[in-house]
């Protein structure tokens, strides 16, 4: 594996020639289809960049996106809604308008099933939508049952905040709330789950929050892992700002969430108890309901694709991308998922022209702030092995330990600015 620099991976953006930094060999040049008739599931960011893709490949007037909800509510930022330093209504992005852009035409219901053998989506209108290609791009979801004591219901009270709304919201409350010298827990699960370094990211800005308003407060993370993503860039500058307020608690350590006690705001773990003022429970995840629905999933929960096109190997002529998609060693992450959208978009226009798709190459980003003006990241590019039927990391790297955070910070928000533009503007 070939170490990455911010040179070479800038590099790698301007040789793959996409918007937003999607990230992809294959070529987006127009593509003359005349047939073909392209149903996306999912208006996430994988699903609104695929949508996008797809009618920039082509002058085919029959895409379509069914989303059931009138805005989305963006994951990336939503840290720093609960720490303060965003406002709320800057995560909410509505939709285009039915038929109003780029020639995809948005259809406001539910996806709830699958006619394979007819190749028709089914909706909660009653109706059934037909298609020669289906895309769908559900999200996550979460595996209620996998913490004793934690459900649904006491997600309401106590909140897990990794879908971005009005549990983002609740857990600002909390933590406004919270007496100074309070305690903060946040329980981060084993992997796979939504976006790896996220919950390192939010200790560290609950911590700045705490250390400007409640400053003999303590976040405590206990952790189903044994490492995390970026971890020495993170520790080290939990060390600079934010000395004796973190820490965090390891799988070896007794880190990993056995139950909790919703009343008395306590975990437990095999060995141990701890008592919360904030608890913060991120829950064990698994591909969104709809691929459940339409029997996509596997035992793992995920969804098995195969790694040339992002087909679905449970059910032909449906493809699979985002976080709901088994993708290893990708990680779930928005900047893979739209990443992943490039490479399947070009995938179908290959398929519906009765052409061999070629070879994916993807990339992933991935910043983390640490402070409100300096952040860090992680790079990895993915090829296709033929040999071995699957995506295998071909370079990587990461902020260096002394790198320019203060920079990173600033290409962190542009980032973000470029990819609500490319998805919602």
């Amino acid at each position: 594996m070939i170490p990455l620099t911010r040179r070479d991976f800038l590099l790698a953006l301007t040789g793959f020639g996409l918007s937003a930094c999607a990230g992809s060999h294959r070529s987006l040049a127009s593509r003359s289809v005349k047939n073909g008739r392209i149903v996306v599931v999912g208006g996430g960011i994988a699903g609104l960049a695929v949508a996008r893709y797809l009618a920039r490949l082509s002058a085919l007037p029959n895409i379509k996106l069914v989303e059931p909800n009138a805005y989305h509510l963006m994951c990336p930022g939503s840290n720093e809604v609960i720490s303060d330093l965003r406002k709320f209504r800057e995560l909410r992005h509505d939709y285009p308008a039915t038929g109003s852009v780029h020639g995809v035409e948005r259809i406001r219901a539910e996806a709830v099933g699958l006619n394979p053998q007819g190749r028709q989506v089914l909706l909660n209108t009653r109706t059934a939508l037909p298609y020669d290609r289906l895309i769908v791009a559900p999200g996550v979801d979460f595996r209620w049952k996998a913490v004793e004591g934690y459900d649904e219901a006491t997600s309401r009270i106590i909140p897990h905040a990794w879908k971005a709304g009005l549990q983002t919201l609740l857990l600002r409350r909390q933590l406004r709330s919270m007496p100074n010298g309070g305690v903060v827990i946040i329980t981060v699960p084993g992997n796979p789950y939504r976006c790896p370094p996220g919950p390192y990211e939010r200790a560290s800005l609950i911590a700045h929050f705490l250390k400007r308003y409640k400053p003999r407060s303590k976040i405590v993370i206990l952790d189903a892992k044994s490492q995390f993503p970026k971890q020495a860039l993170f520790e080290a500058a939990w060390k600079e700002h934010y000395p004796g307020l973190i820490e965090w608690v390891s799988l070896e350590k007794d880190g990993n969430l056995e139950r909790i006690d919703a009343e008395k705001l306590t975990v437990h773990t095999e060995f141990g108890s701890h008592r919360a003022d904030v608890l913060n429970i991120i829950p064990p995840q698994k591909a969104g309901r709809i691929a459940s629905w339409m029997e996509l999933t596997d035992e793992s929960g995920w969804c098995p694709v195969n790694p040339l096109t992002f087909e679905s190997t449970r059910i032909p002529n449906v493809h699979v991308i985002g976080d709901a998609c088994s993708a290893s060693p990708m990680p779930k992450s928005a900047f893979v998922g739209q990443s992943q959208a490039a490479n399947c978009a070009a995938a179908v226009m290959d398929l519906l022209q009765g052409n061999e798709p070629s070879p994916p190459a993807l990339i992933n980003h991935c910043y983390s702030l640490v402070c409100p003006d300096e952040a860090i990241s992680l790079t990895g590019l993915y090829e296709y092995s033929a040999r071995e039927n699957q995506w295998i990391v071909t370079a990587s790297g990461q902020t260096p330990i002394n790198g320019d955070r203060r920079a990173e910070a600033r290409y962190a928000r542009s980032w973000l600015e470029a990819l609500n533009q490319f998805l919602f503007a």
